[in-house]
């Protein structure tokens, strides 16, 4: 079981069961970007470093900022295991506020140690405190590791469509 606890935007793991190891979630700060980025580029393949400066920017650094996450994970080493990106929003087609989870990345040579639902779960924590009662997110169809992480962690489809159209 973790304990988290939430203080000046703080997010604090105690302990993770599996390892007995402790694991800071934390606001992305500035310094955290490049390690960001590198972690992105080692799971998709593309370094994207505007956009993920773009993403602090808006969902970090903006200390006004209202229901807007960028959370990463630390284990007491210091060096980022991942990093989860959310918001609440209400403008869907009459859709009532819910928590989207925009983004959760986990180093691969971290996985397998709950650092996932760890972020996750403080995501939901922090979530829940702003106000919601909801969380969703939109996963490929082909995508079977985060299809099962996020069925692991209570998600099932809703009641929305997604629709699309090629524009090229």
């Amino acid at each position: 079981m973790l304990g988290l606890a939430r203080s000046r935007r703080q997010y604090k793991a105690y302990e993770l069961q599996q390892e007995n190891a402790r694991i800071d979630v934390q606001v992305a700060a500035e310094t955290d970007i490049d390690a960001i980025v590198a972690l992105d580029a080692e799971i998709t393949g593309t370094a994207k470093a505007t956009y993920w400066h773009d993403v602090f920017e808006r969902f970090a650094a903006d200390k006004t900022r209202v229901k807007r996450y960028f959370l990463v994970a630390k284990p007491a080493e210091g060096k980022l295991a991942g990093f989860v990106v959310g918001e609440i929003r209400a403008w869907e087609f009459g859709s009532p506020p819910c928590g989207w989870v925009l983004a959760l990345s986990v180093s691969p040579a971290q996985r397998q140690r709950g650092i996932g639902t760890l972020l996750f779960e403080a995501l939901c924590v922090a979530m829940k405190k702003d106000g919601t009662t909801t969380i969703r997110t939109m996963v490929r169809g082909d995508d079977k590791m985060n299809l099962k992480f996020f069925r692991g962690e209570g998600l099932a489809a809703g009641p929305y469509i997604e629709l699309e159209r090629r524009l090229d």
